[in-house]
């Protein structure tokens, strides 16, 4: 792909990025070559000056504009007849990139169990390589949420002054312990199935609805459920919230697997920017873009003082709430707010 052309135009197409080299991991294991699957759309400057590089969350993928149509589109905020938006598919995805389902080019069968854990600083890292092969000089604006936000913040104290803005949604410096109790739980759905620990692509399908149920409940907050999930009538079984999780837990099931989910949640437990950098203070004042925190008023899961908490301690930070009392998915339905937020960030520099 050439992107030295002043003006060039991509429709949106997944593609793929091979990486031949052994990825050294944070733990010491090492991957041996990896591929990652990314979708550009939109045209880049004679510039270079208008990249949009978006990292999706836990179960996302590279189709941005599919998961996050009111902010990626023509005529969205995020428009790509004005903006070159880059969305990869993060490393451990089942989404076309290097997963425990891949084949293992030592053994040639897939890796299985035999996967190596990531960290958000491993899938950071991988990003980075892919930037590099894309030609990509610098970022206008990186932005993530969730786990997206984790590798993004990673990223960022990586990319130094090659990232301009740098935009957190619901998300944190340091997973808490409530968040990797919740990712715990899930992982322990998955080991109480009967079929876990086999050598099979479908191993913990019905362990990964239960996650899926499990990890609904800090997705969404308690007002929520109550205004769309409620029973009118008078019951003693069969209530809505029961079927509405089941059926989220086998959506989940149908397009994703136990591994790539045990992969990434165990990367979200690891995320620590502070990790032998001399704390997590320390790290984020060494993140030179500008940084703009998003946080829910009512998230379950990543609480908005830690969003605060980054906000507080770079050195070009400021801080926004989204009320609504969807909890932690907020940020990706309050498509309103999030227009308005966003505006008034970059409208500050004008």
């Amino acid at each position: 792909m050439n992107l030295e052309s002043n003006y060039l135009i991509i429709d949106m197409a997944q593609e793929c990025y091979r990486h031949e080299e052994v990825l050294e991991l944070e733990s010491g294991e090492k991957l041996p070559g990896f591929e990652i699957a990314y979708t550009t759309q939109g045209h880049l400057t004679a510039a270079k000056d208008n990249v949009i590089w978006i990292v999706h969350a836990l179960t996302g993928d590279a189709n941005v504009q599919e998961w996050w149509s009111g902010i990626v589109g023509e005529d969205k905020f995020y428009d790509p007849t004005k903006h070159f938006i880059v969305c990869a598919n993060l490393l451990g995805s089942n989404y076309g990139s290097t997963n425990p389902l891949s084949n293992n080019p030592t053994t040639g069968k897939p890796y299985y169990y035999d996967f190596p854990n990531l960290s958000t600083r491993d899938l950071a890292k991988a990003l980075e390589h892919l930037r590099v092969h894309l030609g990509i000089s610098s970022i206008h604006s990186l932005v993530g949420g969730s786990l997206g936000g984790q590798v993004a913040l990673e990223w960022a104290y990586i990319l130094k002054e090659k990232v301009k803005h740098t935009i957190i949604l619901a998300s944190n410096a340091k997973t808490s312990p409530w968040t990797i109790g919740f990712n715990e739980t899930q992982r322990m759905a998955i080991e109480a199935d009967s079929t876990w620990g086999e050598n099979r692509p479908d191993a913990g399908k019905k362990g990964l609805e239960a996650a899926r149920a499990i990890a609904m409940l800090s997705y969404r907050h308690p007002q929520d459920f109550d205004a769309k999930q409620k029973d009118l009538d008078e019951k003693l079984d069969g209530f809505r919230i029961s079927s509405y999780l089941r059926y989220q837990g086998q959506k989940l099931a149908n397009r994703f697997n136990a591994f790539s989910y045990w992969i990434l949640s165990k990367a979200m437990d690891s995320h620590d920017i502070g990790r032998a950098r001399g704390g997590t203070e320390k790290a984020l004042s060494q993140i030179q873009s500008k940084i703009l925190t998003i946080g829910v008023d009512r998230d379950l899961l990543f609480l908005k003082e830690e969003s605060q908490f980054i906000a507080n301690h770079v050195p070009k930070g400021s801080y926004k709430e989204i009320s609504s009392r969807t909890g932690h998915d907020a940020f990706l339905i309050e498509y309103e707010q999030l227009q308005y937020i966003l505006r008034s960030f970059y409208l500050e520099e004008v």
